[in-house]
């Protein structure tokens, strides 16, 4: 059974292991891959999930030891055989700003 809405939980590893809803994006994946572009600029209004989408892509590229293709199976990228060679194969540099919430550049950059 589904737990309630990942209301706050923007990290995609959680929502998925811990059973929570989840609306099924992961064809953003493929789309990135797809289009071909050096860089992709994801402008998005606040609470509109741009670090949900930022963890998902990190847990499908970055390379790791224990690997985090289980957290795909049951979702519509895994159906694309083209795509799955892409899961885990990348060193990955993940940045959020989201928690840097301070009134001067000195605390933001402290942070």
């Amino acid at each position: 059974m589904k737990k309630r809405l990942p209301i706050g939980i923007s990290d995609f590893k959680e929502i998925i292991q811990e059973g929570y809803h989840y609306i099924d994006k992961s064809l953003f994946i493929r789309e990135l891959l797809e289009d071909g572009s050096k860089v992709v600029l994801l402008p998005r209004p606040r609470r509109f999930g741009k670090t949900l989408n930022m963890s998902m892509l990190k847990y499908f590229f970055e390379k790791t030891k224990a690997g985090n293709a289980s957290l795909f199976h049951n979702l519509r990228v895994w159906e694309h055989e083209t795509i799955r060679p892409f899961q885990g194969r990348f060193p990955v540099i993940y940045l959020t700003f989201k928690d840097v919430k301070h009134q001067t550049w000195d605390e933001c950059y402290e942070t």
